[in-house]
């Protein structure tokens, strides 16, 4: 039902935009200008892994645990081991199901949920199921995985601990579902002894790993207005924590940070985002729901920067890259955006589809996967430099062997132009 309520919001919303006006665009996605870039950005390796097509709101985003991998899964039912360097597979499992959310990854475990609401547990080693369980919710989020649980959310507003070992369910809380929110659920983030979610009815709720007990809730928007798409508040991106502070923003809501031992509020700033959040220790950084990327402070909440020049491209959430923020938009374009001012720094294309799902930066490199299945990995040339250097020159001992050099990187490129095609890694 909460699928289809959803799909209604979508369909109404179109409906009335179009009505808006029949003759033009109503607030068209920004065009892309030439951009001579301000960094080098090289293109280390794309290739096409399957699985793709004109999907909603999947939250199939690549994951990685250990230093030499990526998991990645698609709708069609596989779940894949990618190694980091070369883009090349190491296993591939048929799961068989409408998968559509996850990878979650942890302790040996790859766990995906689908359409259907099935949960699954391969291992990280060679791809062989280790369980599956039924939990009768549709899964849009990766699952949150712990040495001795998996929790999982599903769109029916219930939150789930799952065993580890077998998957069976230990404990599960529900929140009440309003009749229209945006598609897509929070993914539940394991803090401790905690684990918090955002969700559709505004709250950020922390629940006891071990035992599913609500430790507090607390709501960051309120509903108000004369409709109900007016009222809808709605948190769909997961939570930010960084030692005792949680990071949330929430669609038609605020963004927030409060005490991870209370759920106390330090403070609030009206925002509208359904993407989610990146921070370094000067700023919050969110795509909000115009397209826009914004700074905020983190220490108080002001506003310390705005980039409109990507408004209503649909963007992604942010992510950082060393001195950079990363989003990327639905022509398949990456951005590379200053963080200390929010100047455009580079701009390389994938397969010029939509990506949806944030990228995933992990040892400095920046992976992006395309709703067509084409996985691209990235990385800035001052990073390639870095980990270039003798030893002595960065470290007291030799970096890990995932780091070592790719090829040498390629000129910066002057967009736009048409997206790069994909290359078999």
């Amino acid at each position: 039902m909460k699928r289809e309520l959803k799909t209604l919001f979508l369909l109404t919303l179109a409906f009335l935009v179009a009505a808006c006006d029949k003759e033009k665009e109503v607030d068209p996605p920004a065009e892309l200008v030439d951009l001579q870039p301000k960094i080098r950005v090289q293109k280390v390796w794309s290739t096409s892994l399957g699985g793709g097509g004109d999907r909603l709101r999947l939250g199939l985003r690549p994951a990685s645990f250990d230093g030499t991998h990526l998991y990645v899964a698609d709708h069609d039912g596989d779940v894949l081991a990618v190694q980091k360097t070369s883009g090349r597979v190491t296993w591939r499992t048929s799961t068989e199901l409408p998968l559509s959310g996850g990878p979650g990854v942890g302790f040996g475990r790859v766990v995906v949920g689908s359409n259907d609401g099935d949960v699954v547990a391969l291992s990280t080693e060679n791809g062989q199921q280790l369980w599956k369980v039924d939990i009768g919710g549709e899964v849009l989020a990766a699952p949150a995985v712990s040495e001795a649980i998996v929790v999982v959310r599903t769109v029916d507003g219930r939150l789930r601990g799952l065993s580890s070992a077998d998957g069976h369910e230990l404990w599960v809380i529900e929140q009440q579902v309003p009749r229209l929110s945006v598609r897509g659920t929070a993914a539940p983030v394991i803090a401790g002894d905690v684990v918090i979610c955002g969700f559709d009815n505004g709250k950020v709720i922390a629940v006891t790993l071990r035992e599913g007990d609500i430790a507090w809730e607390t709501a960051i928007g309120s509903s108000r207005g004369r409709t109900e798409l007016e009222r809808m508040v709605d948190i769909d991106a997961a939570v930010d924590v960084d030692g005792k502070d949680v990071f949330v923003v929430g669609y038609q809501a605020k963004a927030a940070m409060l005490a991870i031992e209370s759920g106390q509020i330090w403070w609030a700033r009206d925002a509208s985002s359904d993407r989610g959040l990146a921070l370094d220790d000067e700023a919050v950084y969110l795509s909000s729901a115009s397209g826009d990327v914004v700074a905020l402070n983190r220490r108080d909440g002001a506003p310390v920067w705005e980039q409109p020049a990507l408004h209503r491209r649909s963007l992604t959430g942010p992510v950082l890259d060393g001195p950079a923020v990363v989003v990327a938009d639905f022509e398949g374009y990456v951005h590379w955006l200053d963080a200390k001012s929010g100047e455009l720094l580079a701009r390389m294309g994938t397969d010029g589809d939509r990506v949806t799902n944030s990228p995933l930066v992990t040892d400095s490199m920046v992976f992006v996967l395309t709703d067509s299945g084409t996985l691209a990995a990235f990385r800035r040339a001052d990073a390639l430099a870095a980990a270039s250097k003798p030893a002595e020159e960065t470290a007291p001992q030799a970096p890990p062997a995932e780091q070592a050099a790719p090829p040498a990187p390629s000129e910066p490129t002057s967009e736009p132009t048409p997206p790069e095609s994909s290359q078999d890694g």
